[in-house]
C-alpha cells in the first residue's frame, strides 16, 4: 500500500472519528427541554385510621430545590470537581408529628435531561447514550423508590431537626440498586419543612460511561448525589 493510499485512509478515519465526536457531543444530546413537565408522585397509601386529622402532606417546592450530582476528573491535567444541577424535581411525604413512624414517601423523580454543569458540551455529552442517555424519552427521568426509614419514630414539633436514612431502588438510565440516603431535615414551621438527602453511588453500577474527550482523564467511580430541598403543605 502507497503512502498516498494510507494518506486518504487516515484522512477518512480522522472525519468520520471527528464527526462520531461531534454527533455525540452535539447532535446526540439534543435540546436538553423535558419531554413534559414534572407531575408529583403520588402517595402509595393514605393515613392510617389513628393519624387522620393530625397528618399532614407536604410537596416538594421545585422552585426552591436542587438536585445534583458531583464528580470528581482530571481536566488539562488539574484536579476538577464536576457539578451538575437542576430543579426538575418532584416528590411527595406525608408527616404524623405525633407518630413519625408512620411518615408515608411518594416516588421521588428528577429530569436527568435538564442536569446542567459549567459546560454546554458537557451537558450535551451527559445527555448522550455514553453518560447518561438521558436525551431518550426512555431515560429522561431518575427515580426513587422509598422502601424504608431508619431511624425515624417518636414525636416532633416545629423547630425541630431530624436525623434518620432512607432505603430505596434508585433507577438511573433504566439501571436498579438499592441505595441508602442520609437524610436531614428541620420542620421550618407547621406548613415547611426543609433539608437535604445525599449519598454515594457507583457511576459503572449504573452502566453509567465516560466518553474518550481530549484534556479529560482520571474520571472517578463514585458520584455524589445530593438534594436540598423545600416542602411545603399542599
Amino acid at each position: 500500500m502507497n503512502l498516498k493510499v494510507i494518506g486518504w485512509i487516515a484522512a477518512f478515519a480522522l472525519v468520520v472519528g471527528g464527526s462520531a465526536l461531534a454527533w455525540l457531543f452535539w447532535f446526540a444530546g439534543g435540546s436538553g427541554e423535558p419531554s413534559a413537565e414534572l407531575t408529583t408522585p403520588t402517595l402509595a397509601s393514605g393515613p392510617t385510621t389513628e393519624s387522620v386529622g393530625t397528618s399532614k402532606t407536604y410537596v416538594i417546592d421545585a422552585s426552591q430545590s436542587v438536585a445534583s450530582f458531583e464528580i470528581g476528573e482530571v481536566l488539562r491535567g488539574s484536579p476538577n470537581r464536576v457539578v451538575g444541577e437542576t430543579n426538575q424535581v418532584a416528590g411527595q411525604v406525608q408527616v404524623d408529628l405525633a407518630d413519625l413512624s408512620s411518615t408515608q414517601f411518594s416516588q421521588i423523580v428528577v429530569n436527568a435531561r435538564t442536569l446542567r454543569t459549567d459546560s454546554e458540551r458537557r451537558d450535551r455529552a451527559m445527555r448522550g447514550p455514553i453518560i447518561l442517555n438521558s436525551a431518550s424519552d426512555e431515560f429522561e427521568l431518575i427515580t426513587l423508590d422509598i422502601d424504608l426509614a431508619t431511624g425515624l419514630g417518636g414525636t416532633a414539633e416545629p423547630g425541630d431537626t431530624l436525623r434518620f436514612s432512607l432505603t430505596g431502588d434508585l433507577t438511573i438510565k433504566g439501571v436498579t440498586n438499592e441505595v441508602v440516603f442520609d437524610v436531614v431535615v428541620t420542620l421550618s414551621d407547621e406548613s415547611t419543612v426543609e433539608g437535604s438527602v445525599t449519598t454515594t453511588v457507583l457511576r459503572s453500577d449504573f452502566d453509567i460511561g465516560i466518553p474518550s474527550v481530549p484534556g479529560v482523564a482520571e474520571v472517578t467511580d463514585e458520584v455524589v448525589l445530593g438534594l436540598r430541598f423545600v416542602a411545603v403543605a399542599g
